[in-house]
């Protein structure tokens, strides 16, 4: 039923017309499946809306989360644990205080850790990784519940299940330098302590690099549905720079940034960042810093959407064409170009196993000797934005990042490829041209891919 759901809810319906690429436009049409009947939609989805693939209901989105959850649980977390060395690890966390990988390990239901919510995951061998949680509320049916409340406190109840299994190495969440290996608060860690007999405390070993490894690896359904929730973001973001949106002359940046909210949710989609839109023009232009949209600007977005709990990050530029114009001017064009350079050369530099710093020193000494002026702060992405795993620089950070840029890359990750080029036009002499992008890609044992498509020209306003 899961994978029904996703082939007819993720097709794709009309087309978004911007450049791919190839530089042509693709022809997203509709399957051979039959057409749903008049009045159809499910309740509580949202309309389609051409150009973009269909968005599931939330009742559906839980189904769909659910079976990825359930896999990932059986098949990829067992595979992390022995790799990093663990027969334990423990996520205690509080309510409107949960560590960053609650949410990945529940249910789509279970929008909070309740009270005190302590999850348990043991290594039983061939027979898998036992899953349970010493906590009040019941975390759905991927969970066995071992605390009877009435009958033992819940902090000697969780030292019972732990010397009932023996577990060598015990992982608890706190890092210095990773903030998603670092949930565990001081005060629970506190209480963790004194609940345990001392040769269980010297078994107790920082957890960051597996809960990291568990929050950036992407399963095998994700990945398959990851470029369609790309997709519909790269689909608002087309919408937004359109005539649909701006009038020149009238409509302001700050316009724009609302619309991709109000979008947002209208489409049943939330934002895990407030989006941003900002203009260059020439120095010598009548409008100066007017917020204004006028013919003759270049535009830049930063947008992102959450969807069944996957982030993305995109920045897009696009020109609005002065009035006679059909394209933006060469020296414009030549730039952009830079920009689809200096991503190109990042994605060769990638390679398995290599740290964060070594590709960002390789890109960055490639890209200046081909006469490029970069900077590269590409993150990686997922469960959240700016999502657990590899760095490759931050925007501040150009000699490479301590910490993150120091860990290692790993197949089956996401990224967001966020970088920028400055050059100059000679339609606009005499000042700096900015070209900042963002795409998101897959990284598999094949290499990088694009995650739906990437920008490769100028999208044009008329």
């Amino acid at each position: 039923m899961v994978r029904r759901l996703l082939v007819a809810s993720l097709l794709f319906i009309a087309w978004v017309a911007f450049p791919l690429e190839d530089g042509t436009a693709r022809l997203h049409a509709q399957s051979s499946a039959p057409a749903a009947a008049p009045g159809a939609t499910p309740a509580g989805a949202p309309a389609a809306v051409p150009g973009l693939p269909a968005i599931l209901p939330l009742r559906d989105q839980a189904a769909v989360y659910n079976a990825w959850l359930k896999t990932r649980l059986d098949r990829i977390l067992p595979e992390l644990m022995r790799q990093e060395g663990f027969d334990m690890w423990l996520v205690i966390c509080r309510e409107n205080n949960e560590d960053p990988v609650f949410s990945s390990l529940v249910p789509f239901t279970s929008l909070y850790a309740s009270r005190t919510s302590i999850l348990v995951f043991f290594d039983k061998g061939p027979q898998g990784v036992e899953r349970l949680t010493v906590s009040r509320a019941g975390i759905g049916d991927l969970y066995t519940s071992v605390w009877v409340p009435e009958k033992i406190e819940q902090w000697a109840r969780l030292a019972e299940v732990i010397k009932e299994r023996n577990p060598k190495v015990i992982g608890i969440n706190e890092s210095d330098a990773f903030n998603y290996g670092d949930g565990l608060t001081g005060t629970l860690k506190k209480k963790l302590v004194a609940a345990l007999p001392p040769d269980y405390q010297g078994r107790l070993r920082s957890a960051e690099r597996l809960a990291i490894r568990w929050l950036e690896r992407r399963s095998a359904d994700e990945m398959e549905i990851y470029p369609q929730i790309v997709a519909i973001a790269h689909g608002i973001i087309a919408d937004a720079f359109s005539n649909r949106v701006i009038t020149p002359g009238v409509t302001t940046n700050e316009d724009v940034v609302w619309y991709f909210r109000e979008r947002s949710r209208q489409l049943g989609l939330t934002n895990w960042f407030h989006p941003s839109v900002d203009i260059q023009r020439p120095k010598d232009s009548p409008y100066g810093d007017s917020p204004v949209i006028h013919r003759g600007d270049l535009l830049h977005c930063d947008f992102g959407i959450t969807y069944l709990k996957l982030c993305t990050d995109t920045q897009q530029m696009a020109y609005m064409l002065k009035d006679g114009e059909t394209e933006a001017p060469a020296g414009l064009r030549a730039a952009f170009a830079q920009g689809n350079r200096l991503q190109d050369i990042l994605l060769a530099e990638m390679k398995t196993g290599l740290t964060g710093n070594q590709i960002l020193a390789a890109s960055l000494k490639r890209a200046r000797t081909e006469g490029l002026t970069p900077s590269i702060y590409t993150h990686p992405i997922g469960f959240h934005g700016h999502a657990a795993g590899v760095n490759f620089g931050m925007w501040d950070q150009q000699g490479g990042v301590s910490g993150t840029g120091d860990l290692p890359l790993f197949e089956d990750t996401a990224f967001s490829i966020e970088l920028n080029v400055r050059t100059t036009a000679p339609e606009w002499p005499n000042q700096e041209v900015r070209i900042p992008l963002e795409q998101d890609i897959l990284y598999r044992k094949t290499g990088p891919s694009w995650l739906d498509r990437r920008q490769t020209a100028l999208i044009l306003i008329k």
